[in-house]
């Protein structure tokens, strides 16, 4: 409403502006028709001016334009005058259109929030707040309904558009057992869902609490700006009013008239109108870019420092690989290997171990739970139980040396679980964690980006760790850390950066937290990763996959380029046209380009930074 309105003010004033030449014959309804079209796009500006100086911020562009063109309408040049504010409410209105499209993007993501949840209790659907489900509780989630808070799938199946979340544009299917997040869209079908958390702790909410707080950590560069305005705005005043006056004083033959034009010329060029307005809108056009492919960064100064990466740090786990164990090769030693992976199904088909899952599902098959009897978990070892009368033992070395039976000797990587039947060796089971399908990719698009070195710092056995790292083409790998080591790793890698250069740090799990903490930049995958994880970032990705930091590398350094082109074009044009006025060899219509003409090309440059692709 109030840009149709500026609109409308702009139209008319125009209109007034032009007639006004129509109508040389009649002066004073020459003067009173300037005078409308000045009042309706000045008298705003006025008033701000006004209001500032009276909370002690007298030095603004509101000042500036108010004193400029005002003494434009002493001196007679009415004309110019109004030429002067009504371009200058051109450049503000583009500027408010700009913002607003930046905004788009990122208020894009305030369409998450749920509106109500659907709770089932007694039979019955209650409509209610989200804040009132507590974990545990079950709702029902209908097509075309947001899913309003974290939880796992009780039944049903459906399509859900997980596009505002991950930026993934292809939808999900979901069913029994599988995990939901709040502010995704059901599509097609009724599922139930059990609450894991809360509203307040729900993947929504701290979703949008990134995206409200990001504009609070402010660039360098923006800092630096803002701070240049405080000072480079009286320094201006101060020279305009020594060229309006020392000049004449000093001088023999030079007018007072001539040299107040020439000063109030003078302020309307130095308006720093395109730097304090094309800076930050840049930065916030990045970051709306860099939501968009479900990369949320919490602050421009992050964005700023990515663009400077030199050294990328890689958790595996998690980060690098899926973080889900899957049998690799089954082996028999005296069986066949369908017969051992069915033994090794059974054995531990009351654990709930992860490696246990893995072999359960690579079975594939339900268990007969009335085959199986004595049932013992050997906790860091293995598991052992009584399959149809047999003696079946399950585990790692240490297990096989404790009942005295003989164990695969060679080296594989991942984990290799031994089988013994009766006391005797006979077969393995390797189990791995699958690189991620997209690691490959991001590794190849970092150095492509001139990243100087990419290292993994890994918890895992050192056969594991550089299988994954030849895989995948890594410079450095470091295994077989605890939490602190790689701490003290990690201050290894940054003692060895340049000075400018900024080291990343990539991880998921609640030991990835000291690390993301210390690194220059943390970068936490959210999707699957701890809360203590994503708390410690600066950066998280939603879809949890590595090729997103290269994504997030370009869209910082594209952001960058457009920053520093803005603030060279300004300057450059600024600085030309400020000495042609102070020459005399320029009028208000040249000082009019140099604010508002510059102002308007720096913010649609700024625009740019949100058609960054990936």
């Amino acid at each position: 409403m109030k840009q149709k309105c500026r609109l409308r003010k702009i139209i008319i004033a125009a209109i007034l502006f032009i007639a006004a030449y129509f109508v040389p014959d009649f002066p004073e309804m020459r003067f009173a028709m300037f005078a409308a079209a000045y009042l309706l796009v000045g008298l705003e500006i006025i008033q701000k001016a006004l209001r500032n100086i009276f909370h002690g911020q007298v030095f603004d562009e509101n000042f500036l334009m108010s004193v400029a063109t005002l003494g434009a309408f002493a001196l007679g040049d009415y004309a110019e005058g109004v030429a002067v504010m009504l371009f200058y409410q051109v450049g503000e209105y583009f500027q408010s259109y700009a913002v607003a499209k930046s905004r788009k993007s990122i208020a894009g993501l305030m369409d998450i929030r749920p509106d109500y949840a659907n709770i089932k209790k007694g039979g019955k659907i209650i409509k209610a707040s989200p804040e009132e489900v507590i974990a545990g509780d079950v709702i029902v989630i209908r097509p075309g309904e947001k899913i309003p808070l974290d939880g796992t799938v009780t039944d049903g199946t459906s399509l859900i558009d997980t596009s505002a979340i991950t930026g993934e544009s292809l939808p999900r299917e979901v069913g029994e057992g599988d995990e939901v997040i709040s502010g995704c869209i059901n599509l097609n079908g009724v599922i139930e869902v059990a609450v894991s958390r809360t509203y307040g702790e729900s993947t929504v909410v701290k979703i949008l609490d990134l995206v409200e707080n990001a504009s609070s950590q402010k660039a360098k560069v923006e800092r630096f700006i803002t701070r240049f305005a405080r000072w480079y705005t009286p320094v201006v005043v101060i020279a305009a009013v020594a060229i309006a006056f020392l000049p004449p004083l000093l001088f023999a033959g030079e007018t007072f008239r001539d040299w107040i034009y020439r000063a109030l010329t003078f302020l309307v060029i130095s308006c720093p109108c395109a730097l304090v307005i094309s800076v930050p809108l840049s930065f916030f056009g990045g970051i709306g870019a860099a939501s968009r492919q479900g990369i949320l960064v919490k602050g421009s100064n992050y964005l700023q420092a990515l663009a400077e990466t030199e050294i990328v740090v890689f958790d595996k786990t998690g980060t690098l690989t899926e973080g889900s164990f899957s049998v690799v090769k089954v082996e028999g030693c005296g069986l066949p290997a369908p017969q051992v992976l069915e033994l090794a199904a059974y054995a531990g088909a009351h654990s709930s171990h992860p490696v246990s899952q893995s072999v359960r599902r690579a079975y594939g098959k339900e268990i007969d739970n009335s085959k199986i009897a004595d049932f013992k978990e050997f906790p860091g070892r293995g598991v052992s139980a009584r399959v149809n009368g047999i003696e079946v033992s399950l585990g790692n070395v240490r297990l096989m040396e404790q009942i005295k039976a003989d164990a695969y000797k060679g080296k594989l990587p991942g984990t290799i679980l031994n089988l013994s039947v009766d006391g005797k060796f006979s077969g393995w089971i390797q189990i791995a964690d699958e690189v991620k399908s997209d690691a490959f990719q991001a590794v190849k698009e970092l150095k492509a980006a001139a990243v100087r070195q990419i290292v993994m710092l890994t918890g895992d056995n050192k056969t594991a760790g550089q299988a994954v790292a030849e895989e995948l083409g890594l410079d450095e790998v470091h295994c077989e850390l605890l939490p602190a080591q790689k701490v003290e790793k990690m201050e290894q890698l940054l003692a060895e950066k340049s000075n400018r250069g900024k080291l990343v740090f990539v991880g998921d799990g609640i030991n990835d937290a000291p690390v993301l903490a210390r690194a220059d930049i943390g970068i936490a995958m959210g999707g699957i990763g701890s809360d203590a994880a994503v708390e410690a970032a600066d950066i998280v990705i939603m879809t949890d996959e590595p090729s997103k930091i290269a994504v997030a590398v370009r869209i910082s350094r594209k952001t960058l380029r457009i920053v520093r082109q803005n603030i060279a074009f300004a300057l450059g044009v600024k600085a030309i046209v400020l000495l042609l006025g102070v020459m005399g060899m320029a009028t208000m219509w040249e000082a009019v380009f140099a604010d508002v003409g510059v102002s308007v090309i720096a913010i649609l440059n700024s625009l740019r930074a949100l058609s960054i692709k990936k």
